[in-house]
């Protein structure tokens, strides 16, 4: 090939990664292939720090991240919880983005203790939000909606049964669990934080449509 061809071909294929790149920002989800969702969220309902109900109807639309710790830790979780602050403070202006923080010990963790929790981390509860219910039904969410916990580690008496897992659930808003992540690499947190916003730029009426045909 001749230089004069030569430089055909290179600004020609310059064109073209210039048009895909600008069709990727203009165009969200055209450079994602489907990746078929790891799980799909069963049906819910917990109490929050305020006493009030929240169930997977109000996660309708949202992106969320779906984590769980125990107030009382001295282990693992004030590290996961600090990282997941870098995720509250990228996302936290998102208006359909939220963090469920659930507990593994709702025997301490009351009300009353996931609210002073809440308090003490300073953050707007309505875009982080903490959560206690029935243990039985906390960790049945953790293991088969989420599946950040092996459903082998679940023994045949939930009283000697103890849930202590590292892994974040990213869901879509469809209620579909597209990623999971562990809450103590940074690195894995700043790769949610970017998923995250892709997610959000989703279309939910489409994605509904899309599932209905």
């Amino acid at each position: 090939m001749s230089k004069k061809g030569w430089i055909y071909t290179g600004f020609f294929t310059v064109l073209v990664l210039v048009f895909y790149f600008v069709l990727t920002k203009l165009i969200p989800g055209f450079d994602k292939k489907k990746v078929a969702p790891v799980n799909s969220v069963k049906s819910f309902s917990f109490t929050n720090q305020d006493g009030l109900p929240v169930t997977d109807r109000d996660m309708a639309g949202k992106v969320y991240v779906a984590e769980y710790f125990f107030t009382t830790c001295k282990g693992i979780c004030p590290k996961m919880n600090n990282n997941m602050r870098l995720v509250y403070e990228a996302l936290k202006n998102e208006k359909d983005f939220l963090i469920l923080s659930h507990t593994c010990d709702p025997v301490t963790d009351s009300v009353a203790q996931i609210k002073k929790y809440a308090d003490s981390m300073n953050v707007d509860t309505r875009k982080w939000v903490f959560l206690t219910g029935r243990k039985d039904s906390l960790y049945n969410m953790a293991r088969a909606s989420y599946t950040i916990d092996d459903p082998a580690n679940n023994l045949k008496s939930i009283d000697d049964d103890f849930l202590h897992t590292q892994f974040w659930a990213l869901v879509d808003k469809s209620g579909d669990v597209r990623y999971i992540y562990d809450g103590l690499k940074e690195s894995e947190v700043q790769t949610l934080i970017k998923k995250a916003k892709k997610l959000l730029k989703e279309d939910f009426e489409n994605i509904i449509k899309r599932e209905a045909n």
